[in-house]
């Protein structure tokens, strides 16, 4: 693994979590049965790029790992529902920037949960995101579609938060791949119940989009991602990852005609230069 191709991996997973709202957008099923099939096209995925790196996935696993790792399979699995219902309400743009409000929510969670110093540095985060979504927000009324999706958009930010503080926080020591394959199965389990009725009425065209969006979107931007970090360091990879809103706005726009309006642009930018400088911010640290 030489640095320019980690670069290369780094980039080409940026674009496929970016595509995910592309697929929430042409998938024609409930949100529960997109994060089902993500889920467990994920797992079968990832089991391929684990064996072709020897990694074990099936390792002797701690009654308090396999909690944690329970706990952040259903904060994963409202964190993909809430996403695919904001994409289906409010467009891919509104919910990948609803989504991204997530460092602002880690923000908030170590001060307020966990009794940490919040610097001064870390409450502008905050607040760049804040105006960012103020921005982006299409108005200030519930009978609006897009302040519906973003709403739904800024609770899939809130349980990632979350699953980021819990995975960050219990699950270090553990390998990144055997995490991410644990995780999708739990996911699976916890929403087949309310997505295996509809299945059977599932068109082929969607199962192909389901099984792209599992296996390239879930599983091997996650193989890539991982794989980067060989090579990149924290800030550099943080750095691209950042360009998700812009990727998905992009895709969003040239697919489905998304157009978004100059006041949205600005709200991006906003979002996106508080997700850089926070990662910024963590890597020297």
């Amino acid at each position: 693994m030489t640095r320019q191709r980690a670069l290369v991996y780094i980039h080409f997973a940026a674009v496929l979590f970016g595509l995910t709202g592309v697929f929430g957008e042409l998938i024609q099923a409930s949100a529960a049965v997109i994060t089902l099939g993500r889920a467990l096209f994920a797992v079968a995925s990832l089991a391929v790029f684990a064996r072709i790196q020897r990694r074990p996935l099936l390792g002797m696993l701690t009654p308090a790992q396999l909690f944690v790792l329970v706990i952040a399979g259903a904060l994963l699995a409202v964190h993909w529902v809430t996403f695919f219902i904001s994409v289906k309400v409010g467009g891919i743009a509104i919910a990948t920037l609803g989504f991204a409000s997530f460092p602002a929510f880690i923000t908030l969670f170590e001060g307020l949960l966990f009794r940490e110093k919040v610097r001064m540095a870390e409450w502008l985060v905050l607040a760049l995101v804040t105006a960012g979504l103020v921005l982006v927000t299409p108005s200030f009324d519930f009978a609006d579609q897009g302040t519906v999706g973003l709403a739904w958009g800024l609770l899939s930010g809130l349980s990632f938060a979350l699953l980021a503080l819990t995975n960050r926080r219990a699950a270090s020591g553990m390998d990144p791949m055997q995490v991410a394959c644990w995780q999708n199965a739990i996911v699976s389990l916890i929403v087949l119940p309310f997505a295996v009725g509809q299945l059977p009425t599932l068109a082929a065209l969607d199962w192909l989009w389901l099984g792209l969006l599992g296996i390239f979107c879930t599983g091997l931007s996650h193989y890539l991602f991982v794989s980067s970090l060989t090579r990149l360091n924290a800030r550099s990879a943080g750095l691209v990852i950042a360009l998700e809103p812009v990727y998905a706005i992009g895709f969003a726009w040239a697919l489905f005609a998304q157009q978004p309006s100059l006041r949205m642009l600005a709200g991006a930018a906003l979002i996106v230069a508080a997700i850089v400088w926070s990662g910024l911010r963590k890597a020297a640290h």
